[in-house]
């Protein structure tokens, strides 16, 4: 007996020791859109669907320390480019500070480039502990959430990456979010890749770039400036500010 509680007692000891708990890295987001979904039905909808490749891929990274993250545009998939628009990624860049609760935003909106800059959003999130998933090599657990209003967001979370964060503004689970999906916008966000030695910290920080507005004031112009613009002015309003 005594040697069955020695034994138990050294196999949870060796477990907890070989859990890794990670608070700097760099994770690669695999980001995939159906553009057939996005651009919705009706006339211009068709007439646009025969040029455009039903699935489009983007790459993201977000480099992370200290409980704070910088997520960017670093390159998409040329075999199903988009053949017009979207040219300005580079440009949009989302710093967060998870401790502070706040977040500077570089973005391009209507040929302009602003710095946005606010409080975290708040999502209210419902775990589902024992629906999981495996998501480069971490096994993930899911939550549900909510954004503007009643746009419902499906991530998946690891607590073995101490930052509470996650690509662009969403944020705010007990761990890194590794994987996302937004129905209404049609596009998933997937790690691919965790990279922990020879990251390069010093890249975050909130950019400098734009012209300073609250993120809050550009959102009500930008909804007004599209009010008449159907799904697609709402697509427009989520992808810029989430």
């Amino acid at each position: 007996m005594k040697k069955t509680v020695l034994l138990l007692s050294l196999f949870f000891t060796m477990k907890l020791y070989a859990q890794q708990f990670i608070s700097t890295g760099m994770i690669e987001f695999e980001v995939r859109t159906n553009n057939h979904k996005t651009f919705g039905d009706g006339i211009w909808a068709e007439m646009f669907k025969d040029k455009l490749p039903q699935f489009s891929t983007k790459y993201y990274s977000f480099t992370f320390s200290n409980n704070k993250a910088l997520y960017k545009y670093e390159r998409q998939d040329e075999k199903n480019k988009i053949p017009f628009g979207g040219g300005n990624e580079e440009e949009n860049i989302w710093f967060s500070d998870y401790a502070a609760g706040t977040f500077t935003d570089q973005k391009f909106v209507f040929d302009d480039t602003y710095l946005l800059s606010d409080s975290l959003m708040k999502i209210d999130w419902k775990l589902s502990p024992n629906e999981t998933r495996e998501i480069a090599g971490f096994n993930c657990r899911k939550a549900t959430g909510k954004i503007f209003d009643s746009v419902y967001v499906f991530a998946f979370y690891t607590d073995e990456i101490t930052v509470s964060g996650g690509p662009m503004g969403i944020h705010g689970l007990p761990g890194m979010i590794l994987g996302i999906t937004i129905p209404r916008m049609y596009t998933s966000w997937i790690a691919t890749k965790l990279q922990v030695s020879g990251v390069n910290t010093g890249i975050i920080k909130a950019p400098q770039k734009g012209k300073k507005k609250k993120a809050t004031e550009l959102q009500e112009n930008v909804k007004k400036a599209t009010s008449d613009w159907g799904n697609w002015g709402q697509q427009a309003i989520w992808n810029i500010f989430l």
